[in-house]
């Protein structure tokens, strides 16, 4: 029963010769894997010397810098003194220098003075600014004669005078002016008026469409429309007229005229119209618009 089971089941029974065959065949590719271990030491090894390398190389280097630190400050105070010794010199230069300087404005300043002496004694002393000096002592207030006063009064009166009737004439021209535009002015109010009451005004008209149905279809509609159009009245102007059909082989007049709203209503043209009673049963406005 078992070996009727496994018959049905698939199963692999040689796959130990295919991992074999596997096996070796990667083992002609890469070497055995005794191999492959040994390579593992080396690399191993070779890390283990780099990290002593490594080692070595920073205590080394860690020895270098604290003697470098040990004779740094040595070198600095040396460093530090030539500096201080040059600087000292410097400044001895520029006290001298300074010194040579102040000798020079010193000398520059006994020259001036020596020259400011020597213009003054030669020149004559110079008027004080704020004094002011008059030629022959002539007093600044002036004296008036008593016999040219009165004329001196006089001569102002007189052009007041004449000021004042200046001013006069002057207002009565400006009066005359002002009438005469004023005439002006009205005359033209005056023309224009007269020319705009002799214009004709607008006179308003309108356009209206009428239907003007008869009694029946035996009704004579020639003899009907020569009836309407034989309403005359004054402002009435008719146009265009056409037959329509309304129904049952009866037919509308549709005719057109032209009206001016003062002289001619539509309820007088209505009235006219529906007069021929043999012809027309009614009128009614199918359109009505203003001109």
């Amino acid at each position: 029963m078992a070996v009727d089971y496994f018959m049905h089941e698939k199963i692999w029974f040689d796959k130990y010769k295919y991992d074999d065959a596997e096996r070796r065949y990667y083992e002609q590719m890469n070497g055995p894997l005794g191999s492959s271990s040994h390579q593992q030491e080396n690399g191993a090894s070779t890390i283990l010397r780099d990290i002593a390398r490594a080692r070595e190389n920073i205590q080394k280097s860690l020895a270098g810098s604290a003697s470098t630190t040990s004779s740094a400050p040595a070198g600095d105070q040396n460093e530090l003194l030539s500096r201080i010794s040059h600087l000292e010199v410097e400044n001895q230069n520029l006290r001298s220098v300074v010194a040579d300087l102040q000798m020079a404005i010193f000398k520059l300043e006994s020259r001036l003075n020596a020259l400011e002496k020597s213009s003054t004694s030669h020149q004559p002393s110079p008027v004080p600014p704020t004094q002011k000096v008059e030629p022959f002592s002539v007093p600044s207030k002036k004296v008036e004669l008593p016999s040219a006063s009165p004329a001196k009064k006089a001569e102002p009166a007189a052009a007041e005078e004449d000021d004042d009737d200046d001013i006069d004439l002057f207002g009565s021209d400006d009066e005359e002016e002002d009438q005469e535009a004023a005439k002006v002015r009205e005359e033209r109010l005056r023309q224009y008026a007269e020319k705009k009451a002799k214009k004709p005004g607008l006179i308003a008209k309108s356009s209206i469409l009428l239907d003007v149905k008869p009694w029946d279809d035996e009704t004579d509609m020639a003899k009907m429309e020569e009836c309407v159009r034989s309403v005359q009245m004054d402002g009435l102007v008719w146009g265009a007229s056409k037959l329509v059909p309304v129904g049952y082989g009866i037919k509308k007049l549709q005719i057109q005229c032209v009206v001016e709203d003062d002289k001619v209503g539509t309820d007088i043209l209505e009235e006219e119209i529906t007069k021929f009673e043999d012809y027309v049963q009614s009128v009614d406005i199918a359109a009505f618009n203003k001109i």
